[in-house]
């Protein structure tokens, strides 16, 4: 791993992520941890500013962790334990990075005379709802945090134990803006058993959207990904955006499936075990990059617009209650419907 090369030279020091001295390698023999290695490091930071050539909207995150147990197929970050030299397949479903000092870090950061109170949003690379916090329980802090600070803040997530820091979230959201938003690409029970295999229920994180609903936190929800050729018949996006509405969403912002380097490879892997006679139709549709054709998710969007009006609820757009902002991609033409990515 990349920690396990470090020196003391200048260089080496510059590229760190973690302190040599800094890492506990730890398994756990119980059912929902069987198979998963967790490395305990103490981050040199945890409040990381969002490369300036990035369409992200916003400009710092917090990621207690890297990997995720989830074990979405096509999850975008995979690319990023390649970095560790970590494996982005397997290992990056059960090789956990947990960064165990990252509420102490946040809070430092926050206190800091040159920290101005920007918008701090999580979620964004892995879920930190994923289910190593319900062991390590980091985000209890990083929220109080935030909270005693009046700091701004967005969370991302497919994770039910967000419930958990029900209170904490509610507290915060009375002295500073905060912005929640559940991942649900999909209501199809077939294909979420085998493309999400780690996540809890679609209908699951629609109940996290009603109960968070029902205690005054507004919820979006990113439809995310429209899987194409498994996802996009015009039924499963009426159930999908029904469900959506029927569970209280203040917003639904439909993303198309991308396939960045990393996550490609891994999610060809399980296409040509499941579905093999889908792969020569995903090479022609994305023989171009990691993104669909525009006419595609142009498609994809008005057809779920058209519906989260018909159900009572529009699309995301500026002015939402509690949202976490996603960015254009790519950008579309002027009067074009709009396609937001960020799954």
């Amino acid at each position: 791993m990349r920690w396990d090369n470090l020196g003391d030279n200048a260089v080496a020091a510059e590229t760190a992520l973690f302190g040599t001295d800094a890492v506990t390698t730890r398994t756990f023999d119980t059912p929902e941890f069987r198979g998963i290695t967790f490395h305990e490091v103490r981050a040199r930071s945890i409040v990381n500013r969002v490369p300036g050539a990035s369409r992200m909207p916003f400009e710092w995150t917090v990621n207690p962790y890297r990997g995720c147990t989830h074990a979405c197929v096509y999850c975008f970050a995979r690319k990023t334990h390649s970095y560790l030299d970590l494996d982005t397949g397997l290992g990056f479903d059960s090789q956990i990075v947990v960064k165990i000092n990252a509420p102490e870090l946040v809070r430092r950061q926050l206190s800091s005379r040159r920290w101005q109170g920007a918008h701090i949003a999580m979620g964004t690379n892995v879920d930190c709802y994923q289910r190593a916090e319900g062991r390590y329980r980091l985000m209890p802090g990083i929220i109080e945090a935030l909270r005693d600070h009046a700091n701004p803040f967005s969370i991302l997530t497919k994770g039910t134990l967000i419930l958990r820091d029900l209170d904490l979230l509610v507290q915060a959201s009375e002295v500073t803006e905060v912005g929640i938003s559940v991942s649900v690409g999909f209501t199809d029970q077939e294909l979420w058993r085998t493309v999400e295999p780690g996540t809890p229920s679609p209908q699951r994180r629609l109940d996290v959207v009603r109960t968070l609903g029902e205690h005054g936190i507004g919820c979006g929800v990113l439809m995310a990904p429209v899987i194409p050729f498994l996802g996009d018949r015009p039924e499963q996006l009426r159930e999908t955006v029904r469900a959506i509405a029927e569970a209280g969403a203040t917003s639904v912002t439909p993303l198309v499936l991308h396939l960045r380097p990393g996550a490609r490879e891994w999610f060809f892997t399980w296409l040509r075990q499941h579905h093999p006679r889908l792969v020569g139709r995903y090479e022609r549709m994305y023989a171009d990059g990691a993104y669909a054709p525009t006419w595609y998710q142009r498609r994809i969007t008005r057809q779920v617009h058209e519906l989260a009006t018909e159900f009572g609820i529009g699309p995301a757009g500026r002015g939402a209650p509690r949202r976490i902002p996603v960015p254009e991609e790519p950008a579309p033409l002027a009067g074009a419907a709009e396609q937001l990515s960020l799954i």
